[in-house]
């Protein structure tokens, strides 16, 4: 968690002050954050913690951490890496176990108090970082140390950690002046609050603001017997019973948006999607969006950069902007060509049928599926049987067994909802790795989408490695009746992506908080997204892919077909992502961030680069999480980026011809263990011997 305070999107604190002794102490005494925890690992005791703990808890670890501060700038003596940096790294730990304890659940099992919570707490974090980073004493005892550190006889991992906190001090005002500091103050704690307001709006929009309810049978028309289950399920959870209802949650509406034969109704489904916060309503972000935009770039130019955009991808293996948008363009082109003919396509099918009517948006996903079908004779509804949760959970354990001989073994322990499942997870000769906890279904109180985090890094005490506890978190489709959960490949893949970000937190090693496990946001999704690789595999496939009902493996002949579909869709897949990439640059290189009309941004942004009125951007400006209140700003890019790394590392495993060599997954652990120590290019030619090309990317995504 501490490299999540550090950084400058990050939350912050102050010096709070003490109400009525006696009930402080009494509330001390019944808060566990307040005492050592004898739960297994240390894993947070969920059964005993409670709303009104996180408050207090923040507080006392914002008096601690600053005691440990002042101490390091009162300490007298010459400024050493013991005395300054090790010390640094070390101060904090109550609040880094508070803050790494209250965002996870704030995500993934918020509620009104919780949000109100995070409404209090974020604004104090972010004064109190602020604090850290802008006191003047403690950055002169850090340039001391970074000025002479090549004389120090300082280790790889100590210079590159007195590196990195040199550079977060600069990079986060330690050189402004006091007038220009108090400024940055001032948009910190603001874009920390709004940036807490998109996430609540949104979560509002998706979970309780719109829901399709159908109490007429024929509407179902085309829908799978198991997507109406569901929807009959879901329908009593919202006291609906005997009708059917679909939500804006994935796992529910793109089942509707493939298979349902009422135009009208996947219309209305999918509209509801795409003006998320874009009704006016006191849910909209287009507000928020101007504010945050406005703020962010005057920021960027206050500490020496000309955008935000600058800012943020300088420390990142793209460097510039200019990089980012030549690499989106590389796939932009060929991406549109294919969509286009994809369109030319549907329409075709459309006619043919006798439909009187131009291909929409919300008829994509209904004439793909008839075309997957008519060019490969693939229907999604063959396959998902062969893909239940259970039976792909048993794929990521034996992939991780195979490559790095780990064994995950399920535990009673205590748990923050009854759904999330906890792992302990042993090293082949039955040491301790670490906790690894799961959450698979949507429910109210849960962001959209799908994100690995920590309850706790990685880290080192009194010389002992502390293990990690981590948690993947995502939205799939639910059982439904005596049916499993069934998966789409889609969300086979999401599974493999968290997990390989999970792995990276597990094998994280090294004695510094500040750079164990740090890696460039560009270089981040290199852990996920090779995982994706092995989830294609037959040979991986033929293990897990079982039939729910008969436990037969999925036959060669819909692997093949599966094979020969892999870059189906491609036009459609790549564009709407470069399209949000690119609307994220857009937003964050603009010259004039006075922006009027943030419709009308969008829009011109996306007239300019063509895109098709029969694609939206995968996420448009009011919904745009990832970059307005998940941290990805200026960064949206990088999933294909990681992809151009995660092709060429999972090409190592495949030339020597077998995808489970040991050789190689040492070296690819040992990444993943020491990927702090260096700059990304420089860590990833460590384990390749050289810099990966984009041309077997394209090749790959069948943009070539």
């Amino acid at each position: 968690m501490k490299k999540i305070l550090i950084g400058i999107i990050v939350l912050g604190m102050a010096v709070l002050s003490c109400q009525n002794q006696k009930k402080e102490s009494e509330t001390n005494m019944e808060n566990p954050f307040f005492k050592e925890w004898t739960t297994p690992y240390g894993v947070p005791p969920f059964d005993e913690i409670k709303e009104e703990h996180f408050l207090p808890a923040v507080e006392e670890g914002i008096r601690k951490h600053e005691t440990e501060v002042n101490a390091i700038v009162e300490d007298k003596s010459e400024p050493t890496f013991d005395n300054t940096i090790l010390a640094l790294d070390k101060a904090g730990q109550l609040l880094d176990m508070v803050t790494s304890t209250f965002y996870p659940l704030n995500s993934a099992n918020t509620n009104d108090k919780m949000q109100e919570l995070a409404r209090e707490i974020s604004p104090l974090l972010t004064r109190h970082s602020d604090n850290i980073m802008m006191n003047a004493g403690l950055f002169e005892k850090i340039k001391s140390v970074y000025d002479k550190r090549n004389s120090l006889g300082l280790d790889e991992e100590q210079l590159r950690a007195t590196e990195k906190y040199y550079e977060d001090f600069v990079r986060n005002g330690a050189n402004l002046s006091a007038a220009d500091q108090e400024k940055l103050r001032g948009w910190n704690e603001e874009l920390s609050k709004l940036s807490l307001q998109f996430g609540e709006n949104l979560l509002a929009e998706t979970n309780r603001n719109f829901k399709l309810v159908i109490d007429n049978q024929e509407d179902l028309a085309g829908l799978p017997e198991d997507v109406i289950a569901r929807a009959a399920d879901d329908a009593k959870g919202f006291g609906e019973e005997g009708k059917w209802v679909f939500t804006l949650a994935k796992p529910s509406m793109i089942p509707f948006l493939q298979y349902s034969e009422k135009r009208e109704l996947r219309e209305k489904l999918y509209r509801g999607y795409f003006m998320r916060c874009n009704n006016d309503n006191e849910f909209d972000n287009k507000e928020i969006i101007k504010k945050m935009v406005k703020l962010r770039d005057q920021r960027a130019e206050l500490l020496g950069f000309d955008n935000h955009a600058e800012y943020i991808i300088d420390v990142n293996m793209a460097k510039t902007p200019e990089a980012v948008y030549d690499f989106l363009m590389k796939l932009w082109h060929p991406a549109m060509k294919i969509a286009k003919q994809d369109v030319k396509a549907m329409q075709a099918i459309i006619d043919s049928e006798g439909g009187d009517f131009e291909l929409a948006s919300w008829d994509w996903w209904y004439y793909t599926e008839k075309l997957r079908k008519q060019k490969f004779d693939l229907d999604e509804a063959e396959i998902k049987p062969y893909f239940s949760l259970e039976n792909a959970k048993k794929g990521i354990f034996y992939v991780a067994e195979n490559l790095y001989g780990l064994q995950f073994k399920q535990r009673d322990w205590p748990t923050y909802h009854p759904e999330a499942e906890v792992y302990e997870v042993l090293e082949a000769d039955g040491s301790k790795l670490g906790v690894l906890y799961m959450d698979f279904h949507p429910r109210d109180g849960k962001r959209v989408g799908a994100w690995s985090t920590q309850f706790r890094d990685a880290t080192y005490r009194n010389g002992e490695r502390v293990p990690t506890v981590g948690t993947i978190v995502m939205n799939f489709t639910r059982p439904a009746g005596d049916t499993p959960a069934l998966l789409s490949f889609d969300e086979v893949s999401t599974l493999f992506h968290e997990f390989g970000h999970a792995l990276h937190g597990l094998f994280a090693d090294g004695p510094y908080d500040r750079t164990s496990g740090d890696v460039a946001r560009d270089f981040v999704e290199l852990p996920s997204q090779i995982m994706e690789n092995w989830a294609a595999e037959p040979e991986v496939m033929k293990v897990y892919a079982k039939h729910y009902q008969t436990g037969a493996p999925i036959p060669d002949e819909l692997i093949k077909k599966l094979e020969m579909s892999g870059t189906f869709n491609q036009g459609f897949e790549t564009g709407e992502f470069v399209a949000a990439a690119l609307l994220d640059m857009d937003f964050h290189t603009t010259e004039n961030p006075d922006i009027n009309d943030v419709r009308a941004f969008e829009k011109a942004s996306m007239d300019d680069i063509g895109l098709i009125p029969e694609i939206l951007p995968r996420y448009r400006s009011t919904y745009f999480a990832h970059i307005f209140s998940g941290g990805y700003s200026a960064g949206y890019y990088v999933y294909y980026w990681a992809g151009v790394l995660d092709t060429d590392a999972f090409y190592a495993f495949k030339e020597t011809g077998d995808i489970f060599n040991q050789e190689v997954a040492a070296k690819f652990r040992k990444l993943l263990e020491k990927c702090g120590l260096a700059d990304g290019m420089e860590v990833y030619k460590t384990f390749r011997g050289k810099e990966p090309s984009i041309e077997p990317y394209l090749e790959k995504k069948g943009l070539k």
